[in-house]
């Protein structure tokens, strides 16, 4: 028998232990990947022996040995096996490129792409929590196997043995249990269940321990829709969701070619507690190769779907060196494109054919899908296809294509307001002369939808309008004429010097039965809007805005009346500060001084009386 000592080279031991203390972030991770590196000797040998019966590709497992007393950690596979010169290649990448530049570029996570699926890479993970390991192995075919050791520090041996079995075996002496640092038990049978269920679970060949298959097999995702009964999905959703309730719907997709991934996706049939919070964790979960990665992967969906639930498996991922985190490239943001087309394509097909599940989705995710139209994505139109939104036109929600399919001849704006609750915009006195007119308004309640109306300006070339913002352009026989406007231009020009809490103050024919009303300029933001950025912590300085006056009222047209007659009555000046705090009260706002408005409120009603 020959046997070899080799010595790592000084740069060779610094990125061992580069790896060992800084790459990996969880120690559990060693298992995954040895498990990993076994399955795919199991998937090497039975595509060999497609063409070769001589291996042989039954009863392909993986068995996992647990020594308390002597603090022993086993896993071994009778699949293809390695060579003496497999294992020098294989297992010695790290140790036979040991230059300060592969040092450094490691450091960087710049090399992950070219390393990750070469055996040594993972297979040095061991020495996280192993203070000596051996692997044997013997080729599939070959008389001859290899017996390797090292303890990680300086020097490791290689040596030919005759009597191993086909496939690898790899022991682990066991370091001492240190949950300060990480270190758990690994000779503790269920710890290595829990390992195993946790990150091998779908690996498609049995892992064993004793007499127990510890993985299920069950990748969902891999089988044919019409193979798999409803109530396994339900039970593999309820695993990764850790919700009780049945998914709403089930979507399973397979990208084959150059780059090749399978998903199986579930809309969740209610909103999550957290699924407004800024920590709150996203649902879908990474495999590669059925290996499970990473259980957060927010690169995968935008964050405006983040509440979908599932599992995408890819033949192949730009992962960091210790496969814990995405690297971002082309085929990341290709698939986060496909899954949120297939996720919003979905709900449409709901919004058309199942509109029970369609509201049920809408009213638990409307406004977090909403999200999505603030910012420069390519989902904005599919967003607003699937959209749907209070209205007045009845107490259903309406879609943007039913609203634009019942438009008045000559509308060419989509009107909409918003507001806290419906009750409070369906009676604004801004909706007097639309609802008077038969005019569809949609009732926008949301507090996103404050925002993304300011950036989304129109759909299929209608273009949004709010209805308490710049001038009306509704047909009206009551415009008032030249003439009529002549006479308010004195009470316009004195409210404009009195009121200083105002832009400007003007007449106005969108106004039935109200005096007055307050308006934001075309280019203003709304009131509302200014709360919601100063609950971000941005900084808005108060807008001055617009008071509308409704020639028709009587207290209008009685004010005027009396400023004619006696202009510098004080007592005018009060009843323009009542008429002001009555259209700030209209629609929702907030006085600045409310107990001088109430006293001034009671006076005129003891006048009264």
């Amino acid at each position: 028998m020959s046997t070899e000592t080799l010595e790592f080279q000084a740069e060779a031991r610094q990125l061992l232990q580069l790896m060992v203390h800084s790459i990996y972030s969880n120690k559990d991770i060693f298992l995954r990947e040895l498990i990993s590196n076994a399955s795919d000797a199991l998937d090497k040998r039975r595509l060999a022996g497609l063409t070769d019966d001589r291996l042989g590709a039954e009863n392909l497992r993986i068995d996992v040995e647990v020594d308390n007393d002597a603090r022993t950690l086993t896993v071994q596979d009778n699949g293809i096996g390695m060579s003496r010169d497999d294992v020098v290649g294989l297992i010695g990448t790290i140790a036979r490129s040991g230059t300060a530049e592969t040092l450094r570029r490691l450091r960087e996570s710049k090399e992950s792409a070219e390393l990750i699926g070469q055996f040594g890479v993972g297979f040095y993970s061991v020495f996280m929590v192993a203070d000596n390991v051996v692997l044997s192995t013997r080729k599939a075919g070959e008389e001859t196997g290899v017996r390797w050791e090292s303890d990680g520090g300086g020097t490791y041996t290689i040596e030919t043995v005759e009597d191993v079995p086909e496939g690898t075996s790899v022991t682990l002496h066991l370091r001492p249990a240190d949950e300060e640092d990480g270190l758990h038990d690994y000779a503790d049978e269920r710890r290595i269940r829990e390992l195993v269920k946790r990150y091998s679970d779908f690996i498609s060949f049995p892992i064993t321990l004793g007499d127990e298959t510890l993985n299920s097999m069950k990748a969902l995702w891999a089988r044919q829709r019409s193979e798999v009964k409803d109530e396994e999905y339900q039970e593999f959703y309820r695993r990764i969701s850790h919700d009780w309730t049945d998914p709403l719907e089930i979507i399973q997709m397979r990208a084959e070619g150059t780059f090749e991934y399978e998903a199986l996706l579930f809309l969740p049939s209610r909103a999550p507690h957290d699924l407004y919070q800024r920590d709150a964790r996203h649902g879908i979960q990474l495999y590669v190769k059925r290996v499970f990665i990473l259980d957060d992967s927010r690169e995968l969906l935008p964050d405006h779907l983040r509440f979908v639930k599932g599992v995408v498996d890819a033949a192949d991922l730009s992962l960091n060196i210790s496969r814990e985190m995405l690297q971002q490239d082309r085929h990341i943001q290709l698939i986060r494109r496909r899954l949120a087309k297939k996720v919003l394509s979905t709900v449409k097909d709901l919004m058309k054919n199942d509109a029970e599940k369609y509201r049920t989705f809408w009213r638990e995710f409307g406004p977090a899908v909403k999200e999505g139209l603030l910012d420069g994505s390519e989902d904005h139109r599919a967003i607003l296809d699937i959209a749907s939104f209070a209205s007045t036109a009845g107490d259903e929600p309406v879609g943007l294509a039913d609203y634009v399919a019942r438009m008045k001849d000559g509308q060419d704006k989509i009107y909409y307001m918003t507001g806290e609750s419906r009750a409070q915009v369906e009676n604004s006195p801004h909706m007097e002369a639309f609802r008077a007119k038969g005019y569809e308004v949609l009732l926008l309640t949301d507090p996103v939808d404050e925002i993304w109306v300011e950036a989304v300006r129109d759909h299929d070339g209608k273009e949004f309008q709010s209805i308490a913002r710049g001038e009306v352009d509704l047909p009206s026989e009551q415009d008032p004429s030249p003439e009529r406007s002549g006479q308010y231009t004195s009470l316009l020009a004195w409210l404009n010097e009195t009121l200083d809490e105002v832009q400007e103050v003007r007449l106005t024919t969108r106004l039935t039965d109200s005096p007055a009303c307050l308006v934001s300029d075309a280019e203003g933001i709304t009131p509302a809007l200014e709360k919601v950025y100063r609950a971000m912590g941005q900084a808005v300085s108060p807008v001055k805005r617009i008071l509308e006056l409704n020639p028709d009222h009587p207290l209008v047209s009685g004010l005027n009346s009396a400023y004619e007659q006696r202009a510098a009555d004080p007592g005018l000046t009060e009843t323009a500060e009542l008429l002001y705090g009555c259209a700030l009260l209209a629609e929702g706002g907030d006085l600045n001084d409310p107990a001088r408005f109430a006293k001034l409120f009671t006076d005129r009603l003891v006048r009264t009386v």
